[in-house]
Formats: structure tokens, C-alpha cells, sequence
């Protein structure tokens, strides 16, 4: 089976896209920017979102589907929800208990969630070859400093669970080569009050303590668009 290499698009979105695509969706900034933007070209574009079983899922996906419901488009279909827990893996990690959460000013290093990405990635990757969808797109960033987020791991990760399956799903990354600033100005036009980056919610809104909290008021303030966030402090 040819083994080709994950990377960018060159344009993004595609002038005129002829294929399916899903897109993987947590809720956050970059994921919903992507998706707005894929929902806009392609012909069919399919949300996936993985739950897990993090403390912070619910309102996530609370906020997530809103987020669809803004920006509907004709060729956006409901969203795919696949089970893929954690509870047995992770045990008392601060993503499932809630203490102990990275507050704001540390690490990123402090968020990184063990194997993450190929959690998020495995079942998408079947689903999308079980469906007859030739590629899944995903947003991680340039910054993203994760051993799970470089090209490399990309690359022989789904082709892995591509020869798995004798299957071809390729993965591509637009915002790979983009800094979180950028993607809020390529976005401001979408509803992302509704998009969430919270690890340690306040009911339904945003902390404004956490590590990601104060990630996503830096990036609207540098970015020089205004901040639709409620924050709880």
C-alpha cells in the first residue's frame, strides 16, 4: 500500500472541493474555525467529536453544538459521537478528578494529556474509512510542542491504522504552519462565543483562571479582535 505523508493543504479551504470530508471537533477555537470553513467549500463535512470522559466534556459539547447550530450550512451533517474513555487509563489524572488543573501562567507541558492524539485519532480514522470519507481534517497549530502532534507521528500513525484496514483515510492539518492569533482573525466572522477552551468550567462558562482560559485571552488580545467570552473571574 502506497504510505503517503499527512501534511498542510496547500490551499485552504480547497477552491472546489469534489469529496467528503470529516472534521475532528472538540469544541475550541481551532477545531470550529476549521469546521466553519470546511462547511463553507466542501460538499459534505462531517463533525466528529471523540468523548472521553474528561471533567470538562459536557459543556464543551454543550458549547459545541451551538457552535453547529450557528453556522449550519447545507452541507453539514450532524455530529458523529464516538465513545473512546479514558477512566481506565488515566485514573486520577487532573483532566478526570478536576484538582489539580494547570492554572494560568503555567507550562503547556502542564496540559498534555498522554496519548491524546491517538485516541482522537484511531476511531475517526476507521469511521471515515467504514463511511467511504477520504480524509479527516484536524487543527493543531505550530506552537503545538506535544510528541503526538508532530508530522511524524501523523504520518506512520495512520498508516498504521490505514494498513490496518488496507485502507487510504489521509489526514490533513491547514492550521499546522498557524499560530492561534491567526486563526482568530481568519474566524472573527464566526460565532465563536459559542467555541470553548476551558479545562476547569464554571457551570456553563469559562473559568478564567485556568491554563487554557488565560491561552485564549492572550491570543483575542493579540490578535486585536474582541473577546466574546464570559469568564467566571
Amino acid at each position: 500500500m502506497k504510505r503517503d505523508i499527512p501534511s498542510p493543504t496547500p490551499v485552504w479551504p480547497p477552491t472546489t472541493p469534489t469529496t467528503s470530508l470529516a472534521v475532528l471537533v472538540s469544541g475550541g477555537l481551532d477545531s470550529a474555525v476549521l469546521l466553519a470553513e470546511a462547511a463553507q467549500a466542501y460538499p459534505a463535512v462531517f463533525p466528529v467529536y471523540i468523548r472521553t470522559g474528561i471533567a470538562w466534556e459536557p459543556i464543551e459539547r454543550l458549547h459545541l453544538e451551538r457552535f453547529i447550530q450557528a453556522v449550519q450550512t447545507p452541507a453539514l451533517r450532524p455530529l458523529v459521537v464516538l465513545d473512546q474513555p479514558v477512566t481506565d487509563l488515566y485514573g486520577d489524572h487532573w483532566s478526570l478528578t478536576g484538582v489539580g488543573v494547570p492554572a494560568a501562567g503555567t507550562p503547556d507541558e502542564d496540559v498534555f494529556l498522554p496519548g491524546r492524539n491517538v485516541l482522537l485519532l484511531v476511531k475517526p480514522l476507521l469511521w471515515c474509512h467504514l463511511h467511504g470519507v477520504p480524509e479527516i481534517a484536524m487543527a493543531p497549530l505550530a506552537v503545538n510542542p506535544f510528541p503526538d502532534a508532530t508530522p511524524e507521528f501523523f504520518s506512520e500513525f495512520s498508516a498504521a491504522v490505514n494498513r490496518s484496514v488496507e485502507g487510504n483515510v489521509q489526514v490533513i492539518r491547514p492550521y499546522s504552519e498557524k499560530h492561534k492569533t491567526e486563526v482568530i482573525r481568519r474566524g472573527a466572522r464566526f460565532p465563536l462565543e459559542h467555541t470553548f477552551s476551558c479545562i476547569r468550567p464554571a457551570g456553563e462558562l469559562h473559568c478564567g483562571a485556568c491554563s487554557k482560559c488565560h491561552e485564549r485571552r492572550v491570543a483575542f488580545r493579540e490578535a486585536e479582535v474582541p473577546d466574546p467570552t464570559t469568564y467566571a473571574s
